[in-house]
């Protein structure tokens, strides 16, 4: 049975790392209970739940992305790029340790979510949070597994998937003013609405394409295209600068 992992809400979430957006107020209760549907869908989607330790004290720890990468039947501890998060990188690495074979960033900063996985080929993006140093080592330690490591140009974005995800049936769903559809091969791009930005953010799982609600032209668009859309509110979580790949780490395999 496929299986997501995640961790959490804090009830610190308001003190959370923020790059692009202005603080505004967070109502934690919110969140936890956006996040439980958030699983839902996953859990509709065929997903078994697979809680991590829980970190009241960090403010990003339900934003479990960052922190590794799944690959199969291995796990890339990552490095993120600040320094608030390393308690997480800790925990998710004893969470998942009886699961999968352990691999590590141990230089260079590299969150996960700058890589976009397209089959075997990992895109990783160059952000405020993932360098150059990072995205070496990650070719170092996953070019043995049969993975190509390309290096993704952003424009104005936190990570590389808050403007692209891969949805499945090759299509790469995109901000065009995040990123260049141009620099990723063997894909359809498909742009977000004009004024939907945050539906290039979505999570393939299973049969199922997650997005966040709010974006109603897009998610037509994609059930126009043959995707069958689960839409979920995650309205407070996005005011963390979060999207809906940001809180698990899917294992699709069966």
């Amino acid at each position: 049975m496929p299986r997501a992992f995640t961790r959490a809400v804090s009830p610190r979430l308001a003190e959370c790392q923020l790059t692009h957006l202005p603080r505004t107020p967070i109502d934690a209760a919110k969140a936890v209970s956006q996040h439980a549907a958030y699983e839902a869908a996953l859990s509709g989607a065929g997903f078994e739940i697979v809680r991590l330790p829980e970190l009241p004290d960090d403010p990003d720890a339900v934003f479990v992305e960052d922190t590794a990468l799944i690959l199969d039947a291995h796990a890339v501890i990552t490095r993120p790029g600040a320094a608030s998060r390393a308690d997480e990188v800790h925990s998710t690495a004893e969470g998942l340790a009886d699961h999968f074979e352990l691999l590590r960033i141990e230089s260079g900063h590299l969150d996960g979510g700058d890589v976009l996985r397209i089959g075997r080929k990992l895109y990783v993006g160059l952000s405020t949070r993932t360098d150059a140093a990072g995205i070496r080592v990650l070719r170092e330690l996953v070019s043995p597994l049969g993975y190509d490591v390309v290096q993704a140009e952003l424009r104005d974005c936190l990570h590389l998937k808050t403007g692209a995800t891969f949805a499945g049936d090759s299509v790469l769903i995109y901000d065009e003013r995040c990123v260049d559809p141009a620099q990723f091969t063997d894909v359809e791009p498909f742009a977000v609405d004009a004024d939907e930005a945050a539906a290039a953010n979505c999570v393939r799982a299973g049969d199922h394409l997650i997005l966040p609600a709010g974006n109603p032209r897009t998610a037509d668009a994609l059930r126009i295209r043959g995707f069958q859309v689960v839409e979920v509110d995650v309205s407070e979580l996005q005011k963390a600068e979060s999207g809906v790949t940001c809180m698990s780490l899917i294992d699709d395999r069966a």
